[in-house]
Order: C-alpha cells, then sequence, then structure tokens
C-alpha cells in the first residue's frame, strides 16, 4: 500500500510532476488511528468515532458501492452519519448504497449532514436532467446528442437513492459523534453550499473540493457561478486552524503544517490576484474581451503542482470573476441584441467568397499557428452552411488541433464534442 502522505510530500517538496495526485483505485489506506480514506472518485473518508462510523462524502453511484466494500473489509461498525461536503454528485452519489446497507443490516438510517443549500441543488438538478446529463458528458468527453434528453425520459441526473440531507446548517454547526468533534465550515467557491471540516483532536481539515491538485474550479464555462475571492478566502480561515493534515475529496492528503500552510496560501493568492487584476480593469471600464487578453497569472505560479490547470483554467477563472461582478453582456454592442448565428456566418461566407472559403482559410490559419483565429472562422463556415460536409471536414481538422495543445479537460471535452458533432454530420451525410 502507497504512503499517501510520502507521495504528496515528494510532489510538492520537489515540484515533480511525473507522480499523479489524482488517485482512483477503490483501494482504502488508514492515515492514523480510526482514519481511513478510499481513493475513489471522489473518495470517502471515514472515520471510527467509538459510536459508528462517520462518512465524509459518498464517492459516485458508478463508485459508491465498491468504495462502502473497501469500508467494510477495513471495519464493520454501522453508519452513524455522513457529512456532504457539497451536492455534486460524485460526492452524493454513493448515499443510495450506504442507505441501503443500513436497511438491510436494520441499522438506523444514518444521519445526513450538508449545508442548506444543498437541498436546492438537488431540486435544481431534478428541474434540468437533461441539460445536466448533455454538459457532463461533454465535459468529460461523452457524446450524449439532443435526441437523447429531448421528447423523451432521460436517465436522472440526480439518482433517485441519492440521500437527501437530514441535518442542515445555514453557516456552520458542531456535531459529536463517539469520542469526535466534526466543526463543519461553510464556504462558497466551487459551489454555493461546500461545507469543509475541522476536525481538531486530529488537526485534520476535511476540505472537500476547495483544494483538488489542480487549478481551482473556479470558472467551469457550462456550469453556475463560481466564487474566486469567497474561495481564497476559505483557505485562509483553513490556515487559520493550523492544520496538521489536510484530507481533500480527489488526489492525495497533504501532511504537515507548514507544506498545507504553503499549498493554501498559494492557491488563496492566485484566486487573489485573478479577481484583483480582473475587478481593476472593470472599473476602468474594460470589455470583457480585453479583459481576458490582459489578465495572465504571473510565471511564478507556473509548474506549481498542485495548481496545474489540466481540469480547469485562470482564463475561465476570470470569466466567472467578471460575469459575478459584471452580469453576462461582455461590452460589445452588438453582442446586446446578435443576430442569428446562422444569419452572421453566411453574411461573413458571401463576402469571404462562401462557406468553403472561410474554411479553406481556418486550415490555413491552424498551419500558420493561430488556432484561436481559426476556430472562429471554422465555427462561421459551419452556421453558414451546417449540411455542408467540406466546412464540417475543416472544423474537425480545427477543433482536433485545438484540443491537441488544449491543456484543461473543460476544453479538450468541449472541443471533442464538436469534432464528434461534425462527424455525426459526415456519417449521415
Amino acid at each position: 500500500m502507497a504512503d499517501l502522505l510520502e507521495l504528496s510530500a515528494r510532489i510538492i517538496d520537489t515540484g515533480d510532476l511525473t507522480i499523479p495526485p489524482n488517485r482512483v483505485t477503490q483501494e482504502l489506506s488508514e492515515l492514523g488511528e480510526g482514519l481511513a480514506i478510499v481513493e475513489s472518485f471522489s473518495h470517502i473518508w471515514a472515520v471510527d468515532t467509538g459510536d459508528g462510523l462517520v462518512f465524509v462524502d459518498t464517492s459516485h453511484v458508478n463508485s459508491g458501492q465498491a468504495a462502502l466494500d473497501a469500508i467494510r473489509a477495513w471495519r464493520t461498525d454501522r453508519v452513524h452519519s455522513i457529512v456532504y461536503t457539497h451536492g455534486h454528485i460524485d460526492h452524493v452519489g454513493g448515499s443510495g448504497a450506504i442507505m441501503a446497507e443500513a436497511a438491510a443490516n436494520e441499522h438506523d438510517a444514518p444521519a445526513v449532514i450538508a449545508h442548506e443549500a444543498v437541498h436546492d441543488r438537488f431540486a435544481r438538478y431534478r428541474e434540468t436532467t437533461g441539460w445536466n446529463l448533455t454538459i457532463n458528458a461533454r465535459q468529460f468527453g461523452g457524446n450524449v446528442k439532443r435526441t437523447d434528453v429531448v421528447g423523451a425520459t432521460p436517465n436522472a441526473f440526480l439518482p433517485d437513492d441519492v440521500a437527501a440531507p437530514t441535518v442542515t446548517h445555514e453557516d456552520g454547526m458542531t456535531a459529536v459523534v463517539g469520542d469526535t468533534t466534526f466543526e463543519m465550515h461553510n464556504a462558497t467557491g466551487e459551489t454555493d453550499d461546500h461545507t469543509w471540516i475541522w476536525d481538531a483532536d486530529r488537526k485534520a481539515i476535511y476540505v472537500g473540493d476547495l483544494f483538488m491538485w489542480n487549478f481551482p474550479n473556479a470558472g467551469n464555462p457550462q456550469k453556475v457561478q463560481r466564487f474566486a475571492g469567497d474561495w481564497a478566502t476559505a483557505l485562509r480561515d483553513m490556515i487559520a486552524k493550523e492544520p496538521e493534515l489536510m484530507l481533500p475529496a480527489h488526489g492525495l492528503p497533504v501532511g504537515g503544517n507548514a507544506r498545507i500552510a504553503e499549498a493554501l496560501d498559494t492557491s488563496a493568492s492566485a484566486l487573489e490576484y485573478l479577481v484583483r487584476e480582473t475587478v481593476t480593469l472593470m472599473n476602468e471600464g474594460a470589455t470583457l474581451d480585453t479583459i481576458l487578453h490582459t489578465v495572465k497569472l504571473p510565471d511564478t505560479y507556473e509548474g506549481i503542482p498542485y495548481l496545474v490547470p489540466n481540469y480547469d483554467e485562470p482564463a475561465f477563472v476570470v470569466r466567472n470573476i467578471y460575469r459575478l461582478y459584471g452580469g453576462w453582456w461582455d461590452g460589445d454592442p452588438a453582442n446586446l441584441h446578435p443576430a442569428p448565428k446562422s444569419a452572421l456566418g453566411a453574411e461573413v461566407a458571401s463576402l469571404a467568397g462562401g462557406a468553403s472559403a472561410l474554411a479553406q482559410r481556418a486550415l490555413e490559419l491552424v498551419a500558420a499557428g493561430d488556432l484561436a483565429l481559426a476556430g472562429h472562422l471554422a465555427q462561421m463556415a459551419v452556421d453558414a452552411e451546417p449540411a455542408n460536409p467540406a466546412v464540417h471536414e475543416a472544423r474537425i481538422e480545427v477543433f482536433a488541433a485545438r484540443r491537441a495543445v488544449a491543456t484543461s479537460l473543460m476544453s479538450k471535452g468541449i472541443y471533442k464534442s464538436v469534432i464528434n458533432a461534425s462527424k455525426d454530420v459526415l456519417a449521415d451525410d
């Protein structure tokens, strides 16, 4: 069994990017007396309190049972309580397996502790199940077609057996279970329903997704509002606890107060920099276009192993900061009441000599290395003539080139969805 704390120390202390910090092994590791992790998507942290187990998160519906099985090889005590760090489905989806086990063993159902906004999240997921199935498939490289979710009853995005919170807090609470005191704190960051937990006896913080071994997910282009400034505040509140253990929901745990403080401070500083620079330009009257092409993280953040933009990326965070403070209008008057994309594409194609000419120019720009501009022209060509196989062939080439150099999973997923859409058109031709 790998020494998880030794692995994380080696990554942080040496900057070694060859060691993957995010592992999905379904294996259990014990970090101390009565404290274990199952590395899953996401993890379950299990605490033996002497009066039953407390789980922090429950993993995904597809991995929850396997994670529970791994815990049962370690402890067979009843599950006293579950704490949701937030309501994302990879943190709550496995709760159905836990509840089913309790019922089968004729145990009382575990209490489910969460921020009160988790109820609102669950309601929103049920209202927008088709939308969420689509964007999650796109984000993670799948290919859900609109015909799968429109005019039919799709699979539920939020599984029917997910356990609703039974104990909620608005701004924190304390729960004492057996010999362990769990101090809950609300944090607005990736979500508006996040809870991080302080275990004073172990000097441990359960951070959920507030630290996830990637650049903070404060900019996701397909999801609801994120809160970069509040996220940084939460990280600094954690530092103030002087933890010796940091226990995230994704990625390796981290040990050592100095190491934890450095990681949290550096992450907070990166978010604060993006907020400060974006708001400064907004106060000067800059448009979103100007801000996006001006605000860049300093080079000092490059190569930091827990800030690699493999999932989200700083440019997306800038967009979300702008949206938070400035609304949806990007400052371009033409976008206030825009023409349909098809009309704009047709007009530009007409000026260029046809959609095929636009597509050809996009390929020339790829060869010249201007992938961003190539993407605009390739998409305009498809908007102008959506049934033209030649423009779809060009769009596939353009966005394959964009995907090849993209760093974040979100960019790669969206580019792949565009490629898949054009391949579908060609297959139907």
